[in-house]
C-alpha cells in the first residue's frame, strides 16, 4: 500500500482531467433528465474504453517510451493522425474549459466587476505559473489535495441527497423518451465524453513518463497499473455520484435545464441548496469550481506536453526536446493561443467545440486500434502484452466506438 501511494500520479491526473464537463454537466444532466437508468451507459462507457487508456500506462511503464513514440515507430502516418487530432484539441478544448471555469467562478462567487475574458486571462496566467514553477511533482501533489476535497464534498453531498430522498414529481411532468432523436443525441454526447476522449491515452502516457523521472526506482508494471486503476475507478465512481445527485435532486421536476455549461452549473448549485439547505451553497460551489479548475490545470499540462512530444517526433532535426525551457515555452504558447481563441471566437465557441467533438468521435475507433497495435508491437515483450481477456474487451470497445462514430456521423447528415 505504501508503494502504491508513492506511485500515485498518472491515474490521479487522469481522474482530475476526466471529471470536468463530462461529469459536472453530462452525468448530472443524465440523472436529472432520465433517472437512475443512466447508470448503465455511464458504466458501459467506462468499461469499454478502459483498455485504450490502460495501454498508455502499460506501454510507457514497460518500454519507458511515450505512446506518441510508439505511433512514430508504427509509421509517420499514425503520428500525423494523432497530430491532427491534437491540433484540433489545442485550438478548441482548452479554450472552452477556461471559458466554462471563468464563468463558473463569476456565477458561483458573484463576481460582476470584470468580464469572462479578464477572468480567463487571470486563470491562464495563474495556472501557467503553477505548471512552469511547480512542474509535474507540484501538479501531482496539489491535485491529491484537490481530488481529496472534491471526493469528500461529492460523497457528503450524495449522502445528504440520498438521505433527503428524491424530489416529488411535478403533476405536469412527462418522462422523456431515451430512444428518440433527442435522447439518442444526448446518449452520444454522454458516452462519447465518458470518461473522456480516447486521444487522452497519449496524455496518460506522458504523465507516466514524468512519473518515472520523479521516482528513485522504476515501478513494476503491476504497481503502475494498480495506480492507474485507482484513478480510473475513482473517475467512474464520481460520475455515478454526479448522476445520483442529478437524479435525486432534479428528476421528475420538469425543470428546464440550460444547454450552457456555465448557466447549468449555476442552476445546479442553486437547486442543490434548495433541496439540501442554503448552508450548503458555498460547499457545493467550491466542489463545482474545484472540478473545473483541476480539469483546466491537467488539460493545460497534458496538451502542452503532448504538443511538444508530437513536434519532437515529427521534426527531430529541429532539436526540439523536453527540456524545462521547452515545456515552459509550450505552456505559455498554449495559454496565448487559447486566450486569442477566447477573445476572437467566444461567440462561436459552441461551433469550435462541436468541431473538436466530431473529430474526437470519428477518430476514436482508429486511435483505439493504434493503441492496441502499439502495445502488441515489437517494442513490447510478449510477457507484458495484454492478456486474452483484455484484448477481447479491446475489440468490444473498438466495435462499440465504431458503431458509435458511424451513428454520430449519420445523425449529423440527417
Amino acid at each position: 500500500m505504501k508503494a502504491l501511494l508513492k506511485a500515485l500520479g498518472p491515474g490521479l491526473l487522469f481522474a482530475s482531467m476526466a471529471i470536468g464537463t463530462s461529469h459536472l454537466v453530462l452525468s448530472t444532466k443524465a440523472g436529472a433528465q432520465y433517472g437512475w437508468v443512466m447508470i448503465i451507459p455511464i458504466i458501459l462507457a467506462n468499461l469499454l474504453k478502459y483498455p485504450f487508456f490502460e495501454f498508455g500506462i502499460r506501454y510507457t511503464t514497460v518500454t519507458e517510451k511515450s505512446l506518441i513514440e510508439g505511433y512514430a515507430n508504427l509509421g509517420k502516418t499514425y503520428l500525423w493522425i494523432y497530430a491532427f487530432v491534437t491540433l484540433i484539441s489545442t485550438f478548441t478544448i482548452l479554450a472552452a474549459l477556461y471559458v466554462v471555469t471563468a464563468g463558473l467562478f463569476m456565477n458561483l462567487f458573484h463576481v460582476t466587476s470584470v468580464g469572462t475574458g479578464a477572468i480567463s486571462l487571470g486563470l491562464f496566467v495563474f495556472i501557467s505559473l503553477i505548471l512552469i514553477i511547480g512542474k509535474y511533482r507540484f501538479l501531482e501533489n496539489s491535485l491529491k489535495a484537490v481530488i481529496t476535497i472534491l471526493f469528500v464534498a461529492l460523497l457528503i453531498t450524495t449522502i445528504l441527497v440520498l438521505q433527503k430522498g428524491p424530489v416529488p414529481d411535478s403533476e405536469s411532468y412527462q418522462r422523456p423518451e431515451i430512444f428518440n432523436e433527442v435522447g439518442i443525441l444526448f446518449l452520444i454526447g454522454l458516452v462519447g465524453w465518458m470518461p473522456t476522449a480516447v486521444e487522452a491515452s497519449g496524455w496518460v502516457s506522458l504523465w507516466g513518463m514524468e512519473n518515472l523521472k520523479t521516482m528513485k526506482r522504476k515501478p513494476s508494471l503491476k504497481l503502475a497499473l494498480q495506480e492507474f486503476n485507482v484513478g480510473y475507478i475513482l473517475t467512474a465512481v464520481l460520475a455515478v455520484f454526479f448522476m445520483i445527485i442529478g437524479w435525486m435532486t432534479l428528476y421528475g421536476t420538469g425543470t428546464e435545464l440550460s444547454n450552457n455549461s456555465v448557466v447549468f452549473a449555476d442552476q445546479l448549485v442553486n437547486l442543490f441548496t434548495t433541496h439540501i439547505g442554503n448552508w450548503a451553497y458555498f460547499f457545493i460551489a467550491v466542489a463545482a469550481f474545484a472540478t473545473m479548475f483541476s480539469t483546466c490545470m491537467t488539460a493545460h499540462d497534458a496538451i502542452s506536453r503532448v504538443s511538444l512530444d508530437v513536434l519532437q517526433k515529427l521534426y527531430p532535426q529541429k532539436h526540439i526536446n523536453n527540456a524545462k525551457h521547452s515545456f515552459a515555452l509550450m505552456v505559455l504558447v498554449m495559454a496565448w493561443i487559447n486566450w486569442i481563441v477566447i477573445s476572437l471566437f467566444s461567440a462561436n465557441m459552441g461551433q469550435l467545440v462541436a468541431l473538436a467533438t466530431f473529430v474526437s468521435f470519428v477518430f476514436a475507433p482508429l486511435l483505439g486500434w493504434m493503441n492496441l497495435k502499439t502495445v502488441t508491437g515489437k517494442d513490447m515483450p510478449t510477457a507484458h502484452r495484454p492478456k486474452l481477456g483484455l484484448r477481447a474487451l479491446t475489440y468490444c470497445g473498438m466495435i462499440f466506438l465504431s458503431l458509435f462514430a458511424l451513428y454520430y456521423c449519420w445523425m449529423l447528415l440527417m
